[in-house]
Protein backbone atom coordinates (compact mmCIF):
# COMPACT_ATOMS: atom_id res chain seq x y z
CA UNK A 1 0.00 0.00 0.00
CA UNK A 2 1.51 3.26 -1.00
CA UNK A 3 1.27 5.80 1.68
CA UNK A 4 2.86 9.59 2.69
CA UNK A 5 3.44 11.76 5.03
CA UNK A 6 1.62 15.28 4.77
CA UNK A 7 2.14 18.58 7.37
CA UNK A 8 -0.17 21.02 7.34
CA UNK A 9 1.19 24.62 8.95
CA UNK A 10 -1.94 27.04 9.57
CA UNK A 11 -1.97 30.28 11.84
CA UNK A 12 -3.17 28.49 14.87
CA UNK A 13 -2.57 24.94 14.48
CA UNK A 14 -0.27 22.54 12.88
CA UNK A 15 -1.28 19.20 11.52
CA UNK A 16 0.02 16.17 10.27
CA UNK A 17 -1.15 12.70 9.51
CA UNK A 18 0.01 9.33 7.15
CA UNK A 19 -2.40 9.36 3.82
CA UNK A 20 -2.97 6.16 1.99
CA UNK A 21 -2.64 7.38 -1.51
CA UNK A 22 -4.49 5.08 -3.18
CA UNK A 23 -7.86 6.15 -1.43
CA UNK A 24 -6.80 10.07 -0.35
CA UNK A 25 -7.79 9.16 3.12
CA UNK A 26 -5.85 9.45 6.31
CA UNK A 27 -4.31 5.90 7.48
CA UNK A 28 -3.36 7.77 10.88
CA UNK A 29 -5.60 9.66 13.21
CA UNK A 30 -4.69 13.42 12.75
CA UNK A 31 -2.47 14.81 14.98
CA UNK A 32 -2.61 18.38 16.06
CA UNK A 33 -0.75 20.93 18.05
CA UNK A 34 -1.06 25.17 18.43
CA UNK A 35 0.75 26.68 16.13
CA UNK A 36 3.77 28.35 18.51
CA UNK A 37 3.15 32.10 19.32
CA UNK A 38 4.43 34.32 16.60
CA UNK A 39 4.98 31.06 14.56
CA UNK A 40 8.75 32.10 14.20
CA UNK A 41 10.65 30.12 11.68
CA UNK A 42 12.48 27.94 14.87
CA UNK A 43 9.77 27.61 16.59
CA UNK A 44 7.57 25.83 14.02
CA UNK A 45 10.38 23.51 12.71
CA UNK A 46 10.69 22.49 16.17
CA UNK A 47 6.81 21.93 16.28
CA UNK A 48 6.69 19.86 13.54
CA UNK A 49 9.45 17.59 14.53
CA UNK A 50 6.75 16.89 17.50
CA UNK A 51 3.95 16.19 15.40
CA UNK A 52 6.00 13.66 13.04
CA UNK A 53 7.47 12.62 16.39
CA UNK A 54 3.59 12.51 18.29
CA UNK A 55 3.06 10.50 14.86
CA UNK A 56 6.08 8.12 14.64
CA UNK A 57 7.20 8.55 11.49
CA UNK A 58 10.16 11.00 12.44
CA UNK A 59 12.66 8.52 10.95
CA UNK A 60 10.74 7.28 8.31
CA UNK A 61 12.00 6.81 4.63
CA UNK A 62 8.30 7.80 3.13
CA UNK A 63 6.97 10.92 1.17
CA UNK A 64 7.08 13.67 3.30
CA UNK A 65 4.51 17.17 2.12
CA UNK A 66 5.02 20.44 3.69
CA UNK A 67 1.75 22.76 3.14
CA UNK A 68 2.87 25.92 4.32
CA UNK A 69 0.52 29.36 4.92
CA UNK A 70 2.16 31.80 2.45
CA UNK A 71 3.23 32.41 -1.27
CA UNK A 72 5.66 29.89 -1.81
CA UNK A 73 8.17 30.23 -4.81
CA UNK A 74 10.97 27.67 -5.60
CA UNK A 75 11.18 26.94 -1.69
CA UNK A 76 11.36 30.57 -0.69
CA UNK A 77 8.10 32.08 1.27
CA UNK A 78 7.34 35.46 0.07
CA UNK A 79 4.43 36.28 2.32
CA UNK A 80 3.42 36.43 5.79
CA UNK A 81 0.34 37.21 6.96
CA UNK A 82 -0.69 35.30 9.66
CA UNK A 83 2.45 33.94 10.68
CA UNK A 84 5.99 35.19 11.05
CA UNK A 85 7.38 38.64 9.00
CA UNK A 86 10.72 36.42 9.36
CA UNK A 87 9.21 34.09 6.75
CA UNK A 88 9.31 37.13 4.03
CA UNK A 89 11.90 36.01 1.58
CA UNK A 90 12.98 32.92 3.65
CA UNK A 91 14.23 29.61 2.09
CA UNK A 92 11.85 27.65 3.48
CA UNK A 93 12.08 24.50 1.69
CA UNK A 94 15.78 24.02 2.90
CA UNK A 95 15.32 25.21 6.25
CA UNK A 96 12.69 22.10 6.88
CA UNK A 97 15.22 20.07 4.77
CA UNK A 98 18.21 20.82 6.79
CA UNK A 99 15.89 20.47 9.77
CA UNK A 100 14.87 17.66 9.61
CA UNK A 101 17.62 16.09 7.63
CA UNK A 102 15.53 14.58 4.64
CA UNK A 103 13.88 15.92 1.64
CA UNK A 104 10.52 16.90 1.75
CA UNK A 105 7.64 18.57 -1.08
CA UNK A 106 6.87 22.27 0.26
CA UNK A 107 4.09 23.81 -1.18
CA UNK A 108 1.31 26.38 -0.58
CA UNK A 109 -1.20 25.01 1.96
CA UNK A 110 -4.68 26.03 -0.24
CA UNK A 111 -2.46 24.80 -3.09
CA UNK A 112 -1.91 21.07 -1.25
CA UNK A 113 -6.26 21.30 -0.05
CA UNK A 114 -7.20 21.89 -3.86
CA UNK A 115 -4.91 19.04 -5.19
CA UNK A 116 -6.49 16.51 -2.78
CA UNK A 117 -10.30 17.97 -3.97
CA UNK A 118 -9.14 17.06 -7.06
CA UNK A 119 -7.68 14.14 -7.02
CA UNK A 120 -9.49 12.41 -4.11
CA UNK A 121 -12.22 14.98 -2.94
CA UNK A 122 -15.12 17.80 -4.55
CA UNK A 123 -13.37 18.65 -7.55
CA UNK A 124 -12.47 15.36 -9.29
CA UNK A 125 -13.42 15.28 -12.86
CA UNK A 126 -14.95 19.04 -12.43
CA UNK A 127 -14.28 20.71 -15.60
CA UNK A 128 -13.44 24.35 -15.94
CA UNK A 129 -12.26 26.94 -13.74
CA UNK A 130 -12.37 25.45 -10.00
CA UNK A 131 -11.81 27.89 -7.12
CA UNK A 132 -10.82 26.49 -3.42
CA UNK A 133 -10.94 28.76 -0.45
CA UNK A 134 -10.00 27.67 2.90
CA UNK A 135 -11.56 29.46 5.28
CA UNK A 136 -9.68 29.43 8.79
CA UNK A 137 -7.08 31.50 10.03
CA UNK A 138 -7.48 33.79 7.04
CA UNK A 139 -8.60 32.90 3.49
CA UNK A 140 -6.11 30.74 1.78
CA UNK A 141 -6.98 29.96 -2.64
CA UNK A 142 -6.86 27.25 -5.37
CA UNK A 143 -7.09 27.31 -9.17
CA UNK A 144 -7.60 24.05 -10.73
CA UNK A 145 -8.38 24.43 -14.14
CA UNK A 146 -9.60 21.03 -15.73
CA UNK A 147 -7.74 19.72 -12.87
CA UNK A 148 -4.27 21.86 -13.58
CA UNK A 149 -3.50 23.52 -10.41
CA UNK A 150 -1.70 27.52 -11.14
CA UNK A 151 -0.46 27.96 -7.35
CA UNK A 152 -0.21 31.04 -5.61
CA UNK A 153 -3.30 33.31 -5.94
CA UNK A 154 -3.75 34.24 -2.68
CA UNK A 155 -7.64 35.58 -2.79
CA UNK A 156 -8.28 36.31 0.33
CA UNK A 157 -6.11 39.06 0.14
CA UNK A 158 -8.38 40.89 -2.15
CA UNK A 159 -9.17 44.21 -1.25
CA UNK A 160 -12.59 45.87 0.66
CA UNK A 161 -12.35 49.29 2.19
CA UNK A 162 -8.20 49.50 2.18
CA UNK A 163 -8.00 45.80 3.89
CA UNK A 164 -8.25 42.54 2.54
CA UNK A 165 -11.42 40.36 2.35
CA UNK A 166 -9.56 37.96 4.86
CA UNK A 167 -9.18 40.23 8.08
CA UNK A 168 -13.02 40.77 7.17
CA UNK A 169 -14.81 36.82 6.36
CA UNK A 170 -12.38 34.51 7.43
CA UNK A 171 -13.46 32.34 9.88
CA UNK A 172 -11.40 33.79 13.02
CA UNK A 173 -13.15 37.23 12.20
CA UNK A 174 -16.32 35.44 12.65
CA UNK A 175 -14.76 33.97 16.33
CA UNK A 176 -13.13 37.16 17.10
CA UNK A 177 -15.98 39.73 16.50
CA UNK A 178 -18.76 36.83 17.96
CA UNK A 179 -20.83 37.33 14.74
CA UNK A 180 -23.74 34.63 13.93
CA UNK A 181 -23.47 32.47 11.17
CA UNK A 182 -26.09 34.69 9.08
CA UNK A 183 -24.12 37.89 9.90
CA UNK A 184 -20.92 35.57 9.26
CA UNK A 185 -22.46 34.13 5.84
CA UNK A 186 -23.59 37.73 4.75
CA UNK A 187 -20.10 38.48 4.60
CA UNK A 188 -19.54 35.71 3.05
CA UNK A 189 -21.78 36.57 0.17
CA UNK A 190 -19.91 39.67 -0.38
CA UNK A 191 -16.86 37.91 -1.35
CA UNK A 192 -18.12 35.06 -3.24
CA UNK A 193 -19.92 37.26 -5.03
CA UNK A 194 -16.67 39.45 -5.81
CA UNK A 195 -14.22 36.38 -6.60
CA UNK A 196 -17.17 35.45 -8.62
CA UNK A 197 -17.54 38.14 -10.96
CA UNK A 198 -13.98 38.28 -11.28
CA UNK A 199 -12.87 35.17 -12.59
CA UNK A 200 -16.34 33.34 -13.66
CA UNK A 201 -15.73 29.79 -12.38
CA UNK A 202 -17.86 26.76 -12.86
CA UNK A 203 -16.88 25.37 -9.30
CA UNK A 204 -16.30 26.47 -5.62
CA UNK A 205 -15.25 24.25 -3.16
CA UNK A 206 -14.51 25.51 0.59
CA UNK A 207 -12.61 23.71 3.03
CA UNK A 208 -10.51 25.24 5.99
CA UNK A 209 -11.82 24.78 9.74
CA UNK A 210 -15.64 25.91 8.93
CA UNK A 211 -15.79 23.20 6.32
CA UNK A 212 -16.91 20.41 9.09
CA UNK A 213 -19.97 22.97 9.90
CA UNK A 214 -21.12 22.73 5.59
CA UNK A 215 -25.04 23.15 6.37
CA UNK A 216 -24.49 26.65 8.89
CA UNK A 217 -23.86 28.56 6.11
CA UNK A 218 -23.47 26.84 2.35
CA UNK A 219 -26.86 27.25 2.37
CA UNK A 220 -27.73 30.88 2.89
CA UNK A 221 -25.36 31.76 -0.27
CA UNK A 222 -26.86 32.71 -3.24
CA UNK A 223 -24.47 32.41 -6.19
CA UNK A 224 -24.51 31.54 -10.21
CA UNK A 225 -22.09 29.30 -9.20
CA UNK A 226 -22.39 25.46 -7.36
CA UNK A 227 -20.54 25.73 -4.04
CA UNK A 228 -19.54 22.73 -1.96
CA UNK A 229 -17.54 21.79 0.98
CA UNK A 230 -14.40 19.82 0.83
CA UNK A 231 -14.63 16.00 0.79
CA UNK A 232 -11.55 16.21 3.15
CA UNK A 233 -12.60 18.86 5.52
CA UNK A 234 -9.61 20.43 7.38
CA UNK A 235 -7.62 17.21 6.26
CA UNK A 236 -7.50 18.14 2.70
CA UNK A 237 -3.95 19.97 3.42
CA UNK A 238 -2.23 17.23 4.84
CA UNK A 239 -3.93 14.77 1.73
CA UNK A 240 -2.71 17.06 -0.90
CA UNK A 241 0.85 17.47 0.44
CA UNK A 242 1.31 13.86 1.08
CA UNK A 243 -0.14 13.25 -2.75
CA UNK A 244 2.51 15.88 -3.86
CA UNK A 245 5.20 14.27 -2.08
CA UNK A 246 4.37 10.96 -3.91
CA UNK A 247 4.30 12.58 -7.68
Amino acid sequence: MAKAIGVDIGGTGIKAGLVNLKRGTLESDRIRIPTPEGAAPADVLEAVKEVLSTLGVADSSLPLGVAFPAIVKNGRTLSAANISKDWIGFEAEKFFEDGLGRQITFVNDADAAGIAEVRHGSATDAKGLTILTTLGTGIGSAFLYNGVLLPNTELGHLWRDRDSFEKWCAYSAMERENLSWEEWTARLQEYYSHVEFLFSPDLFVVGGGVSKHPEKFLPLLDLKTPIVAATHRNSSGIIGAASLAAG
